[in-house]
């Protein structure tokens, strides 16, 4: 049976995808927890399932024995696209364009990294639309201006 070129592409279009999916992908990339604690912040359509894939294959703290620190962190999605996750707080905002929501979160963001130490970690995930969700303007600027 002799598949049709459009079959194909199909096909082809949905294993690409599959392959995409951050549950897939992402694992292999994360690096070692550190002594610190470990601070995931980002922003994306994909921020969610990318924020549930890390805690997904995160090593819990195994008390003292464990040296690692405890995972936390904020990621920004898309209205809808938010998934439940237990140590990374996932919030959503306005996508393509940003709005208050999106600017509240890169401002805790921002607060979040700037208390960060020499032994802990900011793991940072971006994904597509991570620049509309994550915008802060600068001072003297306005959403609208951006």
């Amino acid at each position: 049976m002799k598949l049709s070129q459009r079959r194909l592409l199909r096909d082809m279009f949905d294993a690409a995808v599959h392959a995409a999916q951050p549950a897939l992908c992402l694992p292999r990339h994360l690096p070692s927890p550190p002594t610190g604690r470990t601070c995931v912040i980002g922003a994306g359509k994909a921020g969610g399932a990318m924020a549930r894939a890390v805690e997904d294959n995160w090593p819990e703290p195994q008390g003292d024995l464990g040296q690692q620190g405890p995972l936390q962190g904020l990621v920004v999605t898309r209205f809808g696209h938010a998934v439940e996750t237990s140590r990374i707080k996932v919030v959503e905002a306005a996508h393509p364009v940003p709005d208050a929501a999106g600017a509240a979160a890169a401002a805790r963001i921002l607060e979040m990294v700037q208390g960060l130490g020499l032994d802990d970690l900011a793991l940072c995930l971006i994904s597509g639309g991570g620049s509309a969700l994550l915008s802060l303007p600068a001072p003297g600027l306005t959403l609208d201006d951006k």
